[in-house]
């Protein structure tokens, strides 16, 4: 077996600065299967260039508003043998349709607080609304 050029390989720290996360990080996403475990030199993790690849795609999922449960079944191998692309375009389609939704409560919340303002009946509701200490005594 041969020598392995440790200059191909990455240690966990040099992975960390590189990708802009902690090293911490690296470890919990190996540990819930985000990233596959890395090959081991003298008891240390040393990474391919490969990761840094996947860290960058698992940015933009988490940019996005991904789960990390998304992004592991955006990356993970598929029995059906999917492009993580077309997971991509897949996921990306789901997250659109609950980003709308999320959009159109937060129109409904703001047009609800802007008649607040200029609803006349519900001023005279609020102002009849007693004083919290009269309430106590």
């Amino acid at each position: 077996m041969g020598k392995i050029n440790t200059g191909d390989y990455y240690t966990i720290g040099e992975v960390a600065a590189l990708a802009g996360v902690q090293a911490s990080t690296l470890r919990y996403y190996e540990r819930i299967g985000l990233l596959p475990l890395p090959r081991r030199m003298s008891g240390q993790r040393r990474y391919t260039t490969a990761v840094l690849q996947m860290l960058a795609v698992i940015q933009m999922a988490k940019e996005a508003s991904f789960s990390l449960p998304e992004i592991q079944v955006l990356l993970q191998s598929q029995p059906d043998g999917a492009a993580v692309s077309d997971r991509w375009r897949d996921l990306a389609a789901v997250k659109i349709r609950e980003l709308e939704a999320v959009i159109i409560h937060a129109q409904e919340m703001k047009a609800l607080l802007e008649e607040s303002l200029v609803c006349g009946a519900l001023q005279f509701e609020l102002d009849q609304v007693p004083d919290h200490k009269l309430l106590t005594e």
